[in-house]
């Protein structure tokens, strides 16, 4: 195999074209096999595989830097820069599922967050001229999803500032980001995808207006000399010549020899230059390929031969919140839906296939959609923004400045919050609770199961002077966890096995963490500490009743899938101090650092987020208590 061979990108420069080709072949073939196995980004992946190769075999990376936007698509820079044990990909000690400074020098930027590709380029372009590397080249590879992006267009304006200063940006055009790509730029991309193209036609005219006599060649030069015309006209790139950007386009984005040549161009330019590619996602693999709804763009593990997974899912967050939201469709006209170009993904598509005219798909835009949002919201209409809990980070300000100040009632649903494993870093959602706490009027749901997703949910949308937040897990959820009581507006999960005058410790549970925090309360009452579990459904803002409960009990613990620093812990902290409470409180939640890839369940283990952590550090608290208490009856303990 060829493939084998190929320990880093210079050894593609001794193959032939054929034997690229065949290289192509095998990368294709590795990658539905080992994927298969794993899960993970397979479509995009099976459609840059001749791109890659001609972007390594034109760029001398390291030396040169080739970025990868979102980094979803790198499996195959991946193989090419030496890395072809799959697997464990995205499990624990395994290759990540996206471009990682750890494992290679080949790898410039962890991003998997869209759009950023080019504000990248731009830095590593400008530090190239500082410090008077012209030897260097930058490549930035971004799909037209991702132009969708405004931080993309930001970059644009600045890249395009610089005349002179070299920079290659190559267009991966599939017509898609998670499901097809929409908006004015799509609808440009689609116009010069379809064009015969500006170059072909002034070759038919030069070869016939040459063997006219006498006013031939004039007339070619005349035409010549207007091409910037006649290209608006041919083929209307003017959108990115009218930034000041050379184009070159469009490439068959498959064709190894026209990728090569196009590049090469592109490197030699003394500017910035946008390489227009035409990809297939999937391409050559067949359930991808007839994948309408994203060509296989994230899957789990699979059945190489058919496409069909290997196991069948059980009901997940995602889905509960897909079928309430038809339900709220149905009963409420001025219920609207908003996805940032993951309609699939967050679970809106059965609402977009009930109600085509009350789904917006925004691009990856989230900042926009929040706006938006606002917008809707004051015309009278309720918006259901859903999105990936870690992907609202980049909305903050609208949530902020032009949802809660305008009092505008929009709801966002997030989608894996807290720990969600194997995407890695940038894809844990464990800062949405904490970010969210200190935008005034907010009020923030968790939900511990299906039940109450369905119920918060609702309760969401008939806020209508405030922004609302419903936020819940990754993956499968779990049984009914049943209240036996009501406090104020908190459930109570649990009352302690027998009567005493002042229980031990108040669990404050945050949604899915539920049962792990009714497994911690059995585990205390085997060593004879009594304890109370709630679940404050609105963990913003604290319930009212939560600081008088906390103070008929020794001890206060929380428990949340949201990093420490200002989450739920933070805020019922500082609500029992402003009530004068002066109970010790433990917060336990998700440790401010960035986390490695692996499964949920090891990634808590690793945090000390399981039962038999929490219950450990909980006795030991009380342990201590009992000791002060003994000793100093007066004393207290922060």
């Amino acid at each position: 195999m060829l493939l084998t061979r190929i320990k880093g990108p210079r050894d593609l420069d001794r193959l032939s074209q054929e034997e690229l080709n065949q290289l192509a072949a095998e990368i294709r073939s590795f990658l539905v096999d080992a994927v298969s196995k794993t899960g993970g980004h397979l479509g995009p992946n099976l459609g840059v595989v001749e791109l890659t190769i001609a972007l390594h075999r034109v760029f001398d990376s390291p030396k040169d830097k080739v970025l990868f936007d979102t980094g979803h698509q790198a499996y195959v820079h991946k193989l090419l820069t030496g890395r072809q044990d799959f697997g464990n990909l995205r499990s624990k000690g395994g290759l990540s599922g996206y471009p990682s400074r750890a494992e290679s020098d080949h790898d410039v930027i962890e991003n998997s967050h869209a759009s950023t590709v080019l504000g990248w380029a731009d830095g590593l372009a400008k530090a190239n001229e500082v410090l008077g590397r012209e030897d260097h080249h930058v490549a930035a590879v971004i799909g037209d999803g991702a132009l969708t992006g405004g931080m993309a267009w930001e970059a644009l304006n600045n890249i395009a500032a610089a005349k002179d200063r070299p920079l290659v940006i190559v267009v991966n055009d599939n017509e898609r980001s998670y499901g097809p790509t929409i908006g004015g730029l799509a609808n440009h991309l689609a116009t010069l995808r379809t064009t015969d193209g500006y170059e072909r036609f002034l070759a038919r005219g030069k070869d016939l207006l040459e063997r006219t006599p006498v006013v031939g060649r004039p007339l070619y030069e005349t035409l010549h000399g207007a091409k910037k015309g006649l290209k608006d006209f041919i083929a209307p790139q003017g959108m990115f010549e009218d930034l000041g950007l050379k184009y070159i386009g469009p490439i068959d984005g498959h064709d190894i020899d026209a990728l090569e040549s196009a590049l090469q161009r592109a490197k030699r330019f003394s500017g910035p230059v946008i390489v227009h590619c035409l990809t297939q996602k999937g391409r050559g693999y067949e359930p991808a390929e007839q994948d309408e709804a994203d060509r296989f763009h994230g899957i789990g593990p699979i059945h190489p031969d058919t496409g069909l997974p290997v196991s069948t899912a059980a009901a997940s967050w995602t889905s509960v919140f897909a079928d309430e939201m038809v339900k709220l469709g149905k009963e409420r006209k001025d219920i609207v839906a908003i996805t940032a170009a993951m309609l699939q993904p967050v679970g809106l598509k059965r609402f977009a296939d009930a109600y085509p005219d009350r789904i917006f798909d925004v691009g990856i835009a989230e900042q926009h959609g929040a706006t938006s949002a606002a917008g809707l919201a004051t015309g009278g209409a309720h918006p259901v923004f859903a999105v990936y809990a870690t992907f609202l980070n980049r909305a903050f300000d609208q949530v902020l400045m032009d949802v809660a100040l305008h009092k505008c009632g929009v709801t966002f649903v997030l989608d894996r919050a807290g720990v969600t494993g194997d995407d890695g870093a940038s894809h844990n959602g464990m800062w949405d609770m904490s970010i969210m706490q200190v935008v005034p009027g907010l009020r923030l749901a968790a939900p511990r199961d299906a039940e109450q997703l369905r119920a918060q949910l609702r309760e969401a949308v008939e806020v209508k002077d405030a922004p609302t937040v419903v936020r819940y897990s990754k993956g499968v959820v779990g049984p009914a966890v049943p209240a036996v009581g009501r406090i104020g507006g908190m459930d109570v999960l649990r009352t302690p096995a027998s009567e005493v005058t002042r229980p031990d410790v108040l669990i404050v549970a945050v949604g899915a963490l539920a049962p792990m925090c009714l497994d911690v309360a059995d585990l205390l009452d085997k060593q004879g500490i009594s304890s109370t579990v709630v679940d404050p459904r609105w963990v913003k803002p604290v319930d009212e009743a939560l600081a008088p409960l906390a103070d008929g009990h020794r001890v206060v613990v929380t428990v949340e899938d949201n990093g420490r620093t200002g989450g739920v812990g933070a805020a019922v902290s500082q609500a029992l101090r402003d009530a004068g409470v002066d109970v010790p409180l433990r917060d336990f939640g998700i440790p401010q650092r960035f986390l490695d890839h692996a499964t949920r369940k090891e990634v808590m283990a690793e945090i000390g987020l399981t039962a038999p952590d929490i219950a450990r550090q909980v006795t030991g608290l009380v342990a201590k208590l009992d000791g002060r208490y003994e000793s100093e009856p007066a004393a207290t303990v922060d």
